[in-house]
């Protein structure tokens, strides 16, 4: 049996996302028996990555319910700081965080989590760009591969993905879900 059968996963796509750390995660997921879930601000529209590589949404983030997943991947590139003015991405962020589902967040991705207001007093790490936002915020940052405080996994790089979704595929299988 495959390690995550069974489990929902959320991914938030907008222009700009980091490709890597869109596609290795949804890839990574699936592969381990997840299903998943692109949800950009439209559904059935095509984004290009940072990088160009395209993402089309499976579903609008207006239209997704936390309930129907077991977790929320947070991606980087310079899509965390479009996606953090969304009144929805930070309800729903807020929401897996209350119900202790994973919250997986990488490079500029916690940039969501600082304004969804959800990371103070956890141990959290990111790209070296936003260490400060984060400390801010109320986080104990640290500079490792990958981090795992609680329901939250979070990482600095695209180089750090292996650690990553590694990580959060053993909170996914420790936590249940939804």
């Amino acid at each position: 049996m495959k390690p995550l059968a069974g489990k929902k996963i959320l991914i938030f796509i907008s222009k700009d996302y980091e490709d890597l750390e869109v596609w290795y995660p949804k890839l990574r997921f699936a592969e381990a028996g997840a299903a998943v879930t692109l949800a950009g601000p439209a559904a059935k529209t095509t984004y290009a990555g940072k990088h160009g590589y395209p993402a089309v949404s499976d579903a609008a983030i207006a239209d997704m319910r936390s309930a129907d997943f077991d977790g929320v991947v947070l991606a980087g590139g310079w899509m965390p700081d479009l996606l953090r003015r969304d009144a929805k991405v930070l309800s729903l962020t807020r929401e897996f965080d209350a119900a202790g589902k994973l919250v997986a967040a990488i490079c500029h991705g916690p940039q969501m989590s600082i304004s969804a207001g959800i990371c103070k007093g956890v141990r959290m790490t990111s790209s070296p760009g936003i260490k400060d936002d984060l400390v801010l915020a109320g986080a104990k940052w640290v500079d490792e591969a990958a981090v795992v405080d609680r329901h939250h996994v979070t990482s600095r790089r695209p180089g750090d993905l292996p650690d990553f979704c590694e990580k959060s595929i053993e909170v996914l299988r420790a936590h249940g879900g939804a």
